[in-house]
């Protein structure tokens, strides 16, 4: 069959499919965390000591007793064997922004031959997976292969339901055999073990006695896109690259703005229903889900829950999302930019820290102008973001990414803090010297009596701002759809870290001097935003005016690729910020510099060999085809006296040529290989590749508005948007 008649024919086996049947909604408290081995089954299945000793790893961080590990390990192996459980294996998440996973028999033979059932604690505690197979950064090379994985006790256990049966999966780090982390847990646990230091610090200096453990809270809110897989498996682009390298805009795009929050699809539905069930079940509270802006692109969204758990569970919803929906016969891609002219997918991250005696930190309150804890946290992220800018970018760097960043759905690269009016107002006047009241929203009143009145918020939202105070926690907004959340969180962290270092620094030497607290936050705070106030703004973010003045006016760097990006975890200032905190070495950091810059390189490669591939053997050969189907037609007519205007046959011939032409040049291009370092080749790609992968596709899509419908191979952006 060819490939225009397969998508065609794909359109027909969509039309026509039969829905998957509804499951019964299951009533939420009756299988919310049913497998997870939670705290709640802890205290059932553990002695009061073992259960209390573990409760406060947990809680606290404190380090497990090896025989504790040993009680644990037992009731968690028979409670996973009466769920099914024949295997189990310890997750973990090395530098893919994927999770990895060894899977181990419980299975055991005695002397007699007999199968017998083991897991001890030293099994529950360590694996050794391959540390060189994984990106390490050099870190490890093959001839020195040995890696670890070890539980933590932090992050529940849980069982994995597949058609294949159930496997107990136990969240655990990933290190070499020299101890360097391979993994995106062990740095967001240190920089959160850094937060907590320095917080606690200011806290007691601020008069605070009672202090709990402080941890990081996240929010992430996932966007992706559905597309059916008949479609998708006639896309070479989508399967391998995760975006359409090539695809005409549809007449219909979203410029209607009728799809956000709009009626959710059937099929959609039942997906989603499926999908969330699974979710509850694994103790992973999505709170919302509905329609985004894009056609075909959704959004769903986790309640807050402390960081490391909160990024176990947001790379777990990455791995059932694909594969339930696999299940129901769509494809779900995550990439940031997978259709071009339309809305790309975020991950927006929503960050705060607090603890069980204080509570949120980032909470202003009623009155924000006297919660001095308040204004010393949010300063502290305000300095964080003016100094460590750079290095937000880097984290949330990718070839997929630097296709969303500045668009009209996403934040500018230009790291700025976004306040609201009323914050804005108060850090302003502490500036100045004094401290006015905050502003209150005011009542809200429609003028329709059957609609109750309520208080507005003191200020508005922006939703072009990279970095947004949102009232009780800060929303990073330029995390990709596709990323980890630990790289974002790892850097807020120690950013956040570093700055309460620094005021807690200022404010011991002027308690010094007899200064009340009061007096001291002020002077602390007017000289934090004298330094780095200028990191506030609260205007249009996409105006070219702001990127003109962010620049010149106020120093704030413009980044847009992963190419100016990522060097800044080379910087001197980032790698004395995460030495000095404990969070990476600097071995461990230019791992990351090299594991990412590699990633980068070979996520180019792959696409750009792709267009050359797809313009050459699918697109090339459909122009040709139907320049034939025109000479037939068009002889065909003359010798009946019929004379046609050859002017699409001409601009199909022109398309073609010049399409071709620009896969020279592409190919010629993707030879080359004498490059002075890895940073001159990333931004030979970043430029001249990038650039060229264009050319080839504004010649393509020009050929799919010319060449006949049922000649074109691929299936298009309307039918890929719009059939469900």
């Amino acid at each position: 069959m060819s490939a225009n008649a397969s998508r065609l024919q794909a359109i027909q086996q969509i039309a026509n499919r039969k829905p998957l049947p509804v499951a019964k909604t299951a009533f939420l408290g009756d299988i919310w965390a049913e497998d997870v081995f939670n705290l709640d089954r802890m205290e059932w299945a553990l002695s009061k000591t073992a259960y209390k000793a573990i409760r406060k790893t947990v809680q606290t961080g404190e380090p497990l007793d090896p025989a504790t590990a040993d009680i644990a390990a037992a009731a968690m192996k028979e409670w996973a064997i009466a769920k099914g459980a024949k295997f189990f294996s310890h997750i973990f998440y090395p530098m893919t922004n994927i999770t990895a996973e060894k899977h181990d028999g419980f299975i055991v033979t005695d002397p007699n031959g007999h199968a017998i059932t083991e897991f001890s604690g030293s099994l529950l505690i360590k694996g050794e997976p391959d540390g060189s197979s994984f990106p390490n950064g050099s870190l490890r090379m093959t001839n020195a292969a040995r890696g670890y994985t070890a539980w933590d006790p932090t992050s529940p256990a849980f069982i994995m339901h597949t058609d294949n049966g159930a496997t107990l999966m136990i969240p655990s780090v990933f290190m070499s055999w020299t101890g360097e982390a391979l993994d995106k847990k062990i740095p967001l646990l240190r920089s959160n073990a850094a937060m907590n230091k320095s917080a606690q610090r200011v806290l007691r200096l601020m008069g605070e006695t009672d202090i709990a453990t402080l941890n990081s809270s996240c929010g992430a809110e996932q966007e992706y896109f559905l597309v059916d897989a008949h479609f998708a498996n006639l896309r070479p682009d989508l399967l391998l690259a995760g975006r359409t390298l090539f695809g005409a805009p549809p007449a219909k795009g979203q410029e209607f703005d009728d799809h956000y929050f709009g009626a959710i699809p059937a099929r959609v539905q039942v997906f989603m229903q499926d999908y969330e069930d699974q979710l509850y079940k694994l103790g992973i509270p999505a709170k919302t889900h509905h329609n985004e802006v894009a056609p075909g692109q959704f959004e769903v969204a986790p309640y807050f829950e402390s960081a490391n758990i909160a990024a176990d569970h947001q790379q777990l919803m990455m791995t059932l999302m694909k594969a339930t929906a696999k299940k129901h016969g769509f494809l779900c891609l995550l990439h940031e930019k997978p259709f071009a002219g339309v809305n790309g997918s975020g991950k927006h991250v929503n960050w705060s820290v607090g603890n069980a005696t204080q509570g949120n930190l980032l909470d202003p309150g009623s009155t924000p102008h006297e919660n001095l804890l308040f204004l010393l946290f949010c300063g502290a992220v305000i300095r964080g973001v003016h100094l460590y800018g750079p290095l937000l970018r880097a984290v949330i760097a990718s070839a997929s990414n630097d296709h969303r960043l500045g668009a009209n759905e996403a934040p500018p690269a230009i790291l700025s803090v976004y306040l609201g009016d009323q914050l804005e107002q108060v850090f302003n006047d502490i500036m100045e010297g004094r401290v006015a009241q905050s502003t209150v929203g005011g009542e809200m009143d429609l003028g329709l009596s059957q609609i109750l009145k309520f208080e507005r918020d003191p200020g508005d939202r922006n939703r072009t701002s990279p970095f947004a105070f949102t009232g009780n926690r800060f929303e990073f907004r330029a995390v990709g759809s596709s990323q980890s959340v630990s790289g974002p969180l790892v850097a807020m962290n120690t950013m956040l870290a570093d700055s309460l270092d620094w005021i807690a620094d200022k404010l011991e030497a002027d308690l010094g001097t007899g200064s009340t607290p009061a007096q001291a936050v002020l002077t602390v705070l007017q000289e934090l935003m004298a330094q780095h106030g200028k990191v506030i703004f609260g205007g249009d973010g996409y105006s070219a005016h702001w990127h003109e003045t962010a620049v010149s006016e106020r120093g704030l760097p413009n980044l847009p690729t992963t190419a100016e990006a990522l060097p800044a975890l080379r910087e001197a200032s980032v790698v004395e910020l995460f030495s000095r905190t404990g969070v990476f070495t600097p071995v461990e950091l230019e791992s990351r510099f090299e594991v990412y810059a590699e990633q980068y390189l070979l996520s180019i490669a792959v696409e750009a060999r792709l267009v050359i591939n797809m313009a050459k053997t699918l697109i090339y050969p459909a122009a040709v085809s139907y320049l034939s189907t025109l000479a037939s037609t068009t002889s065909g007519l003359a010798a009946m006296g019929v004379q046609l205007d050859h002017t699409t046959a001409g601009t199909v011939a022109k398309h073609a040529n010049a399409m071709l032409a620009a896969v020279d040049d592409l190919s010629a291009a993707l030879a080359k290989s004498d490059f002075g370092s890895t940073e001159e080749h990333m931004r030979f790609c970043a430029g001249e590749i990038r650039a060229l992968m264009d050319k080839v596709r504004v010649h393509a899509d020009a050929l799919e508005m010319e060449v006949a419908d049922e000649l074109w191979p691929l299936p298009k952006y309307q039918e890929m948007l719009y059939i469900k």
